[in-house]
Formats: structure tokens, sequence, C-alpha cells
């Protein structure tokens, strides 16, 4: 089993949590909600006061965050995760976020030696808290391969996509037709 953490606690990210504990790994979790981590802490999980204390150690790092601009504040800078992570540290994030935004992630990554995986979900609280979200990743073919066992906890279909950002493509093209359909529904 793996040495997890994650960070971002939400609908989404709780549920995802607690699924990789309940499937035996070593999860970390972070959260600026309180409450949210205690819930994974009374499942199991183990917590830290900041971010960067509970990447130490982590062979892995899964981000489930609101927007663009908080994957861009946990990953990026000369306080960013990216910046203390030891070389080889798997990183998967599945927020939603712009396509050009996974790519800059990625590249800061890649400078860094560090393996990253872009990978929104799609499927909804019901489909996290049931384990069985769709994962539509980007990047490279061998960090796809390492991070397919440990998304397997969490989902039932997972799909490479492509290279960095097609990921955040494929998730935008799947929320655009899911739109059409409500709107044609409610005609």
């Amino acid at each position: 089993m793996a040495t997890i953490t994650f960070i971002g606690l939400g609908n989404m990210g709780g549920p995802m949590a607690s699924n990789l504990v309940k499937a035996g790994h070593n999860v970390t979790v972070f959260d600026l909600s309180k409450e949210a981590v205690q819930a994974l802490v009374s499942e199991g999980a183990k917590t830290a006061d900041t971010a960067h204390e509970a990447a130490q150690g982590a062979e892995c790092v899964i981000t489930m965050l609101p927007a663009g601009q908080h994957v861009e504040a946990v990953y990026l800078g000369d306080d960013g995760l990216l910046a203390k992570l030891p070389e080889g540290t798997l990183v998967i994030d599945s927020s939603t976020i712009a396509p050009e935004t996974a790519r800059g992630v990625a590249e800061e990554a890649k400078a860094r030696n560090i393996p990253f995986l872009d990978a929104p979900v799609s499927g909804g609280v019901g489909g996290a808290k049931a384990g069985t979200l769709t994962f539509i990743c980007g990047g490279a073919d061998d960090t796809f391969a390492k991070a397919k066992p440990i998304l397997e906890a969490m989902g039932k279909n997972i799909f490479h996509a492509g290279p960095h950002g097609s990921g955040q493509v494929a998730k935008i093209c799947n929320n655009m037709l899911l739109a059409i359909l409500m709107a044609g529904t409610s005609e």
C-alpha cells in the first residue's frame, strides 16, 4: 500500500480520501476545515498542521481543490509543494481547472523531476462516496501507469486522455455535453 497525502477534503475530496483509507493506504490529510480533517482522522487517516508537513514522506500527493488559483498556490513558487517534494514523488491533481493551469503545474513538476498527472473526475458526490468515479487523466504514459492502482481505490473508470492538460480538456467537453443534455431535457 502507498503512503499518500490528500489535500482538499470538500464534498468530493473527503469521500475520495476516505476510500483510500478503506483500501488500506497510509493516508495523511490536510484541509482548512478542521471538521473535514477530523472526519477523516476518525476513519484512520493521519493529519498535519500544514500541507508541507502533510506531504513529508509521501510517495503520492493528491489534491482536490476548488479552482486553478488554489492548485497554483499549493504547488507553485518557493513555498509551493513542488519546491519541497523529493524527486519522483507522484503528484495527482483531481481538481477541475483550466488546461493551461494544469500544463503550467506539469511543466514546473517536470523541471523538478516530479511525475504529475491531471486527473479530473466525473461522477459527482455519489460516485465519490461509492468509489465509482471516472478519472480522465492527462500526463505521461509511465505516470498514468504509476497512478492507476491508486486511482482504482477511488474510481472504476480510469482513462488516459493524452499529454498534460488532456484530462482537463476532456472534462470540459464532458461538462459541456452534460449542460447541452440538461438544456435539451428542460425543453
